[in-house]
């Protein structure tokens, strides 16, 4: 098999197992994420390096919901310098000074974290802070690679250790998933990631719907009329949510 299929082979048995085996961690999530809702708060979402692009996949886009506040540092993202960012994702202290600049943090909710390994130092800050501020915290890790790691942390804690829900990408340890000539490329983190915030996305629309509380949700900007249905729910969070 070409290796472009295997990888795309690959990712739908991951979607398979993901879906038979961490239902109940979606479900829980999802009635996190709606009872926040219902309670006008907030999902707040972080990630590092290339995870940090799960802590945008829900955030402003079509059929997003509005209540969705990411927490992007630049110095954790790989836009600016890369191996520098692995640097600050390892760096004691940095999550309660980011969390200090979210205003929406005092109206409570849920805290999505991101991290294949969930062995670094930020993330595992970040999970104690937000639940230190009485937010509920859901996590997505790859399980069997946090298991043979050893922990960043200062106190030795794993990000599978200190949050409320645990979902498993359950990818391959180095999260790359094909071989060739003896090197793995094709990482799945990545799009099991977002596939799982979607599900919990969309259960908890329907959660909030079935409450009698539609959720606020985007539309896309690119389809007719889109800007002016978002328009007022852009004045609405923007005070509150900066990336706004």
């Amino acid at each position: 098999m070409i290796a472009s299929e295997t990888y795309m082979e690959n990712v739908i048995a991951l979607a398979a197992r993901v879906r038979e085996t961490q239902a109940e961690g979606i479900e829980r999530a999802a009635h996190l994420a709606a009872d926040a809702l219902l309670s006008d708060g907030f999902l707040f979402t972080f990630g590092t390096g290339h995870s940090h692009m799960l802590a945008e996949e829900i955030f402003y886009r079509a059929g997003g919901l509005a209540r969705v506040c990411p927490i992007l540092e630049d110095a954790l993202m790989l836009h600016r310098a890369a191996a520098r960012s692995s640097v600050f994702e390892r760096m004691p202290a940095l999550a309660a000074s980011l969390l200090d600049d979210i205003d929406a943090v005092k109206y409570g909710g849920v805290m999505f974290l991101f991290s294949n390994s969930g062995c670094n130092t930020v993330a595992v800050d970040m999970a104690v802070e937000a639940k230190r501020r009485g937010l509920s915290t859901v996590c997505i890790p790859n399980i069997a690679h946090s298991r043979r790691m050893t922990s960043r942390h200062p106190e030795g804690k794993k990000l599978m250790d200190v949050c409320d829900v645990v979902i498993d990408n359950m990818g391959a340890y180095g999260d790359a998933s094909v071989e060739i000539g003896g090197t793995m490329v094709g990482a799945t983190s990545t799009v099991i990631g977002a596939m799982i915030m979607e599900a919990v996305v969309c259960r908890a629309a329907q959660l909030c719907g079935e409450a009698g509380r539609p959720a606020e949700i985007f539309a896309s900007a690119n389809t007719e009329h889109g800007d002016e249905a978002n328009a007022d729910l852009i004045r609405k969070y923007k005070p509150l949510v900066k990336s706004l």
